[in-house]
């Protein structure tokens, strides 16, 4: 129920305990097809150790009681696959894990879940980038109150905000690739990580294995590290930072959102469906649910993310305890980083964007938040202090009166001196406050088409 909450099905069946099993057959049957090609063990127990590592089928829960007391997955996993080929070929059996140690087998495995959850949230981030990207373009002139420290601001385009979240998507997506090209590279090192029982065969069948890997971010073939990682887990840490980032960044989308959403506010709503966000003792309410997951998600990552930089501090070859403190904590870092991807790309495509409130809502501070262009306005004939002064007068007066900024303006002689009308309609016009809007709304957009031409290459 809580991963239903937090994630996406597809990610939680890449990042579930069943992937993780596969992954360990899948690095067991590489392991045997590279030594063989390498010459390391027969050809014929390599086919007979890869078929067998392919058809067995063991659910996780089957050797959870196992692995506690072994200390890991893999070592009750090689068992059955052992017994296995041993039924099968008696004389395959001695090839089994052959050089390897446990950890090669369930880095490996995690190695292949993270590839596959990679390019489910590579793809969730494209979707919430294409869609602030529309929302960035459609609304480049849409007045809206700008707010800054939870109090109405200078105005801006709701298109200003939309291309924020753009950007954040792009650089998020850009993060987490490259993050990912450096991280998921096989793990193949021996007990102590020097292949030790190999002899010089090591190096070649480490890049036989590379090869054999369907790794489509990690490294491939010769790009493969000939060094093993068991203790070395910067380039790991630094893809869940990225995640955590991009878990932030979507989080910060879900805060706008939700705050715009607010009944009295009533700018934007997410995409309505029968039974989200459905209150059971109010009829009226309408909550946007999409949004709480992705900040429960935003609350989250940070301490996810400090306990694997905790257990990043290993001893000597290989960990006692902080390796371990990584199989349930990098998973649900993984999970919900992209469920919250996947919220906010759900929520802004389908967005309801109501522009009409969005004027009404400037509109109803009576011009207040054009204080500071009045100002402007009257400094090259005033001086700046004189004119702040006066229209911060002006301000309270509007307060005070219950009129408008305009209207308290325009009674004032010293400004009538210098200002028309005109003039004061025209300082007060949010439309001519929007600055290099539509400069910074087609500069992200430009970053935004380089970056789908560009991904769209490498794939």
């Amino acid at each position: 129920m809580n991963n239903a909450f937090a994630t996406r099905p597809a990610l939680a069946d890449a990042m579930g305990e069943r992937a993780l099993v596969s992954g360990v057959f899948a690095f067991e049957s590489a392991l045997a097809q590279a030594q063989a090609l390498e010459g390391v063990i027969p050809r014929e127990a390599a086919a007979v150790i890869a078929n067998a590592a392919a058809g067995i089928s063991v659910a996780p829960e089957a050797v959870a009681a196992d692995a506690a007391r072994a200390g890991a997955l893999t070592i009750p996993l090689v068992k059955l696959l052992i017994a296995d080929v041993r039924r099968r070929d008696a004389s395959a059996a001695g090839f089994v894990h052959f050089g390897a140690t446990s950890q090669d087998a369930m880095d490996t495995a995690l190695v292949l879940q993270l590839d596959r959850a990679m390019e489910l949230i590579d793809a969730d981030l494209a979707r919430l980038a294409d869609a602030a990207a529309r929302l960035a373009d459609r609304h480049r002139a849409t007045i809206m109150q700008g707010r800054t420290l939870l109090q109405p601001a200078t105005p801006i385009a709701f298109g200003q905000k939309a291309a924020q979240w753009l950007l954040a998507a792009c650089e998020d997506r850009t993060r987490v690739r490259d993050a990912a090209r450096a991280a998921l590279n096989i793990q193949f090192g021996g007990a102590s990580g020097n292949l030790g029982s190999l002899g010089d065969k090591g190096p070649a069948v480490a890049r036989r294995l590379a090869s054999l890997l369907p790794l489509r971010f990690g490294a491939r073939d010769t790009d493969a590290p000939l060094a093993p990682w068991h203790t070395r887990r910067g380039n790991l840490l630094n893809l869940a930072a990225a995640l955590a980032i991009a878990t932030a960044s979507a989080a910060k989308i879900a805060r706008d959102v939700a705050h715009m959403a607010q009944w009295e506010v009533g700018e934007l709503a997410e995409p309505p469906e029968a039974g989200r966000g459905v209150s059971s003792a109010m009829p009226h309410k309408q909550n946007p649910v999409r949004c709480m997951a992705t900040l429960a998600a935003g609350a989250r990552a940070p301490g996810l993310l400090a306990t694997l930089i905790a257990g990043a501090v290993q001893e000597h070859e290989r960990a006692l305890g902080g390796w371990q403190a990584e199989w349930p904590t990098l998973p649900e870092l993984v999970k919900l980083a992209g469920g919250a991807a996947a919220y906010m790309a759900d929520t802004l495509d389908g967005l309801v964007v109501n522009e009409a409130r969005m004027r009404a809502n400037f509109d109803s501070l009576r011009g207040l938040p054009m204080a500071e262009i009045a100002a402007l306005a009257l400094a090259p004939s005033l001086g700046r202090d004189a004119a702040h002064a006066l229209v911060t007068d002006a301000c309270k007066r509007v307060v005070a009166n219950d009129t408008t900024l305009a209207a308290e303006i325009g009674a004032d002689a010293v400004a009538r001196a210098r200002l028309s009308d005109g003039d004061i309609a025209k300082a007060l016009d949010p439309a001519g406050a929007l600055g290099a809007t539509a400069t910074f709304i087609d500069s992200a957009l430009a970053m935004w088409r380089a970056q789908n031409a560009a991904f769209k290459t490498e794939t």
